[in-house]
């Protein structure tokens, strides 16, 4: 779409709608959940759990069905969302473990325009973190020293929910001080964004709210284990109990948006970092194939919704092709600030609005296992050898074009090589393992997850614990 005929769109939808507050820009709010499932939301086609907050917001926005994330894990897709950039460009190839913790190697950049929070600050912005950091553990890579204003949350990559905390980089923060362990995470979570919301309804700001649900370990409280008691797992009851409660969540969240008057002022945008890790969890990709730590869409691709009520249709389901750092660029330009040119996402608005989804083209690497997507063709490595997929007739990844299509796999495998040869080594970590996996391994997991018959990816992609 051409950019007059967008602004004539936008025009249109404010003279049909009350107007945002004149000369304000508008607040951002990031709603992050963490390995949740592709398929574990009612509006994703869930019929196990109730998720009516998260489903009402896809009522009121548009639900992305191709959008994914940078990465197929915790700490590198978070990287990637707050710099807008592949965060392979500075080296967060890896998930950072506890021989990182005191590096101050493991962060977001420092060059060009700076995060995200950085970025919209300059704008006059409040800015807040809440919830799970993991992107850095010194104090120069703390997020009160990388754009935020407060944060509350934990440094770590997973969390008791309801228990003591772990000593290190697992304790609960405030600021750049520990502070005490809520009773429960999930919910004292909700109450400082809604706290932020309140404190700052006069003044654009930006909240980044990154729940550690529904991540292991499986841990909630009574009330909600009672609300899904029809569940006779366990184990899945129990993530079936943190589900809900991050569902209450959002809905605090959204509520207090829209009691302050602000819907039609605020960009809401609730997204995953990675696919669910199944066998850990009990969290179900369908229709995809693969689980978070494959580079397959099950590890890749997430649920997606943005709400902007007056600006972004209600109701809209948009298959154009997105990733974690469009959502910088789509927030950005939201809030008029500057593009930089090392920024590699792209503003979404466009499209979601009606406009023609451009061709994009999206990469992944990681370790031995690398991906490409151009339009509805998807390359898969692990280790020495590709597999090809055509996503418009097997979104499941089920049927390896490779032998029947070689020039399509050629053409895509030299794309991906040149865009790893940009890219430098990782700054921790190798490019030639995952996890614990040894040569062959990984080969043979995707293999086996191509041919229908997976297998526990546990011991090789996380250790077997929490990641």
């Amino acid at each position: 779409m051409q950019r007059r005929s967008f602004l004539a769109l936008l025009l249109g939808s404010a003279m049909a709608a009350p107007a945002m507050a004149a000369g304000r820009k508008p607040n951002v709010i990031i709603i992050l959940a963490d390995d949740l499932g592709y398929g574990d939301l009612g509006v994703q086609g869930a019929r196990d759990v109730a998720t009516p907050n998260i489903d009402r917001l896809a009522a009121d926005g548009v639900r992305m069905t191709d959008f994914y994330s940078n990465h197929p894990s915790c700490a590198p897709a978070r990287a990637a969302l707050l710099s807008g950039r592949y965060q392979h460009r500075f080296g967060f190839e890896n998930n950072p473990g506890p021989a990182q913790y005191d590096s101050a190697a493991v962060g977001l950049p420092r060059d060009h325009g700076g995060t995200l929070p950085e970025r919209l600050k300059a704008q006059g912005y409040a800015t807040a973190a809440v919830g799970k950091w993991h992107i850095g553990f010194t104090p120069e890579n703390l997020p009160t020293a990388r754009g935020f204003d407060r944060f509350y949350g934990f440094l770590g990559g997973a969390m008791a929910y309801t228990s003591e905390a772990a000593s290190g980089a697992k304790e609960m923060w405030r600021g750049a001080a520990p502070a005490p362990m809520p009773a429960h995470t999930t919910e004292a979570f909700a109450d400082e964004s809604v706290a932020f919301i309140e404190a700052n309804r006069d003044r654009p700001f930006f909240l980044y709210a990154a729940f550690n649900a529904v991540h292991a370990p499986l841990q909630s409280t009574s009330p909600y284990l009672a609300r899904v008691a029809r569940e006779t797992d366990p184990k899945r009851r129990a993530y079936l109990a943190m589900l809900a409660a991050l569902d209450d969540a959002v809905g605090r969240i959204v509520g207090a948006v829209d009691a302050a008057g602000l819907g039609r002022d605020t960009l809401i945008v609730f997204t995953s970092d990675n696919g669910g890790p199944t066998w850990q969890t009990t969290s179900r990709n369908g229709p995809l194939n693969g689980v978070k730590g494959t580079v397959l869409e099950g590890g890749v691709r997430v649920p997606t919704i943005f709400r902007w009520l007056g600006r972004l249709p209600a109701a809209k389901t948009s298959s154009a092709v997105g990733t974690g750092v469009d959502i910088t660029a789509t927030v950005l330009a939201a809030a008029g600030a500057p593009r930089t040119p090392e920024l590699d996402g792209v503003d979404l608005s466009p499209v979601m609005a009606g406009g023609t989804s451009p061709r994009r083209t999206l990469y992944w690497r990681l370790g031995p296992q690398a991906a490409i997507r151009s339009g509805s063709w998807k390359a898969v490595r692990a280790e020495d050898r590709w597999w090809l997929f055509d996503l418009s007739k097997d979104i499941g990844e089920r049927n390896d074009l490779a032998g029947a299509r070689p020039e399509v796999l050629a053409g895509l495998k030299a794309d991906w090589e040149r865009w790893s040869a940009g890219m430098p080594a990782p700054a921790w970590g190798s490019l030639n393992r995952t996890g614990r996996a040894e040569a062959g391994e990984i080969r043979g997991l995707i293999d086996a997850f191509v041919r229908g018959q997976p297998v526990d990816p546990r011991s090789l992609l996380y250790g077997g614990g929490p990641e």
